[in-house]
């Protein structure tokens, strides 16, 4: 029944999202990953410095379910395009909220990472910022779920082709948080997934990973005083993991503040539900412990990082001082990363979350020039 209601809501959006400026008949578009429903202009209030001209778009991507509605924002810089286009940045944005209205290309680029950003199309990049699966479009956000992010990430590069034939092929992946994680997959899928766009390398900052493993200690007991925004982010994850999983009951695992919380995640803007979850944390959540054999392997499925099957460059980069994603957790992607093989640039910067990206922008910049060199 679940699977018919997606098919209904799914065909409804195609007929809702139309609008004419840029596109095909949305009940006639290829139904191909990376396929262009519908463009518009973008308003010109969401527009970042050195924009020359920038469009809202819905695109069709792969999640769990088969193929799937997406929405997002191209940004292009000003001017005659380079010999070959204009190269292409990835944006993979972080967590700003789980409901429709939170969607980036509705509430524009987050200011905590607008400057960085724009920083890309002043250095001559387009920029497709994708806004993921079930944020923007009908359905729950399948948040930190990897595989359907990063997927998310390479259409929006399909996509912001068709709208503007001055781009080039040749992309490189970018991200914070949970972009940074949507990035690393992205960069995981991209040469196999899209073999027809030249994929460069990726930038991930502040990479979530190794919370499958944090899980197992999770329960009615788990400390009061946890990450910075954690029973936020665990709502999120919960909604998502939720949704993919219906067979294993999660509700089972939640109290009623919790199943409250995981309902609501969906459907209320973010400072309305970080109001919310401010005076609650996760043991308040939980009934029980997560620590049951079918719950981690669906979890570790869910939110596990891959660390090997990367053909082109990675840097990932952590602040020392980041409480929202703690280094000890990148220490030891990087350390599994390493042990199987991968080449991968790894830095640490002093800062915290945000801050440490700022710090390393000269080193990304540098970075992705090399790529596209």
């Amino acid at each position: 029944m679940q699977r018919w209601w997606r098919i209904v809501v799914f065909l409804a959006t195609l007929s809702l999202l139309w609008a004419p400026t840029v596109g095909a008949d949305p009940l006639q578009v290829d139904q191909r990953p990376g396929a262009l429903v519908s463009s518009s202009d973008l308003p010109a209030e969401l527009w970042l410095p050195g924009t020359g001209s920038a469009y809202r778009m819905t695109y069709l991507t792969t999640d769990r379910h088969g193929i799937a509605p997406s929405t997002g924002m191209v940004f292009v810089p000003p001017g005659p395009p380079p010999q070959g286009g204009w190269p292409v940045i990835a944006w993979a944005h972080g967590t700003v909220g789980d409901s429709d209205a939170d969607a980036p290309s509705v509430t524009g680029v987050d200011a905590s990472t607008s400057n960085y950003v724009s920083g890309w199309l002043q250095r001559g990049y387009a920029v497709a910022a994708t806004d993921y699966v079930g944020l923007g479009t009908p359905g729950v956000p399948p948040y930190l779920d990897g595989k359907v992010a990063g997927r998310s990430v390479i259409d929006s590069v399909r996509a912001a082709m068709e709208i503007d034939a001055d781009l080039s092929s040749t992309w490189a992946a970018v991200g914070i948080s949970q972009g940074g994680q949507a990035s690393v997959f992205a960069a995981h899928a991209a040469t196999t997934y899209a073999p027809e766009l030249d994929y460069r390398g990726a930038v991930a900052n502040g990479v979530p990973s190794n919370i499958e493993l944090l899980s197992r200690w999770a329960g009615p007991w788990f400390p009061p005083e946890g990450l910075h925004g954690l029973t936020e982010f665990m709502s999120y994850a919960m909604a998502g993991f939720r949704d993919a999983y219906p067979e294993l009951d999660i509700d089972s695992y939640l109290t009623p503040i919790g199943k409250t919380l995981v309902d609501t995640a969906p459907e209320v803007p973010l400072a309305e539900f970080k109001a919310m979850t401010q005076n609650v944390s996760v043991a308040q959540m939980l009934s029980r412990s997560l620590d049951t054999p079918e719950l981690q392997s669906a979890l570790r499925e869910y939110l596990e990082v891959p660390v090997s099957g990367y053909d082109r460059p990675l840097m990932i980069a952590q602040g020392l001082t980041d409480i929202t994603v703690p280094i000890p957790l990148t220490e030891k992607l990087v350390f599994d990363m390493r042990m199987a093989g991968t080449d991968l640039d790894y830095r640490v910067y002093p800062g915290d979350h945000l801050n440490s990206m700022y710090q390393g922008e000269s080193d990304q910049v540098e970075f992705v020039a090399g790529l596209f060199r």
